[in-house]
């Protein structure tokens, strides 16, 4: 354990305990455990800390509030060779949408494609996370999910839609391309973390709930739970000279593969009347149906050698392709430890008391912060 300023890193094998153990106390078999844990700790070492440990509390609370139903089972109520339609009965997010992958998977491998749009599950990480499970089988993956409102479309003052990420994954050497993007500007988890840092929003991020920009966490996040207006900015900002609409589109399209298709609750409907109505879309395609797989991989593989030794704007070293710095990310947390925002220990130093279990098991003599005045109404 290193403590650097508000953010304090542990090794991957504290954190990846503790979820385990508190995943079953809070009724998991083992083997359901270990599904939620790798997502989490897998959006943590890929750099992408809104969505690891950030959330455990989060998700504790909807448990206590019954929108998780913990012995949940999904459901296929609608099947053809290359879709499906899966209920997910309220169950744990993770665990639905590793059910609807792994359906997809069978699907591409068999006929091609496969799509399968998910309704009534709840919030399923990061959506990166289910695309790579293609890729590890040789597919190209797809994934996507909408959440509660938080996105105010372009030119209203009231958020109509969630941050919607998708995320697509194939194939590659030396690594393998990996899109994940919300369609929001940034997600909500972000903003709970700059609250919990006591930091100010950036301009640009943030309308308040007369729909003018605003850089108060607190009161954003404040507003969102409250659904008295305001929220998180497309893609583009919040006008179309620079692409608000873009982002507002791209937003759409993740609730028709989401929540169109499978007849579930589109983002203005989560999170209302004791349910989350969230609902996801995956898809996996099968490269094999289009000709020579090896042959498909290396010529994507040049496509990004050449991008990444495309001519460099002035005083920039390096360009990126999708996925590269989630490689580094992986590595340097391997190496240094996973950070995590000291606050966030303070709500998984509560939650252990709650469950009984023993904080310094994990932790050592690593004490968190008081949790003080910050904003915990949508933890």
């Amino acid at each position: 354990m290193r403590q650097m300023g508000n953010v304090v890193k542990f090794k991957y094998e504290q954190l990846d305990q503790l979820l385990l153990d508190a995943f079953v106390k809070f009724g998991f078999s083992e083997k359901d455990a270990k599904i939620i844990r790798d997502v989490l700790l897998m959006s943590d070492m890929y750099g992408i800390q809104s969505h690891g440990m950030q959330r455990l509390v989060r998700y504790h609370k909807g448990i206590e509030k019954g929108t998780i139903k913990v012995d949940a089972q999904p459901e296929v109520v609608f099947e053809t060779p290359v879709s499906a339609v899966i209920d997910g009965h309220d169950g744990m997010g993770q665990l639905n949408g590793h059910y609807a992958m792994e359906l997809a998977i069978k699907k591409a491998k068999e006929s091609g494609v496969g799509i399968v749009s998910v309704r009534n599950s709840n919030h399923y990480g990061i959506a990166g996370y289910y695309a790579n499970m293609a890729v590890e089988e040789g597919l190209i993956g797809f994934s996507c999910t909408n959440s509660e409102a938080i996105m105010v479309p372009t030119y209203a003052r009231k958020a109509m839609l969630g941050s919607n990420p998708q995320a697509w994954a194939a194939p590659a050497e030396p690594y393998n391309f990996f899109f994940d993007a919300s369609t929001t500007v940034v997600t909500r988890g972000k903003l709970e973390m700059y609250n919990k840092l006591g930091k100010q929003l950036p301009d640009g991020w943030a309308l308040n709930k007369d729909g003018n920009p605003s850089t108060d966490a607190a009161d954003v996040l404040k507003n969102i739970s409250a659904h008295v207006g305001g929220g998180i900015m497309p893609l583009g900002g919040n006008t179309e000279q620079l692409g608000s609409h873009k982002g507002y589109g791209n937003g759409m399209v993740v609730e028709l593969f989401a929540a169109i298709l499978s007849m579930g609750g589109t983002s203005n409907h989560c999170m209302k009347d004791g349910k989350s109505n969230i609902c996801h879309g995956f898809m996996a395609i099968n490269p094999a149906f289009f000709g020579d797989a090896d042959a498909i991989k290396k010529h994507f593989s040049t496509f990004l050698t050449e991008l990444r030794e495309a001519p460099k704007a002035e005083g920039e070293p390096r360009i990126y392709t999708h996925g590269e710095k989630e490689v580094e990310a992986v590595k340097d947390r391997e190496e240094n430890g996973i950070p995590v925002i000291d606050k966030t220990m303070t709500e998984v130093y509560e939650l252990c008391q709650y469950l009984g279990l023993d904080f310094s098991k994990y932790f050592g003599d690593y004490k968190p912060p008081v949790a003080g005045d910050m904003f915990t109404g949508n933890y």
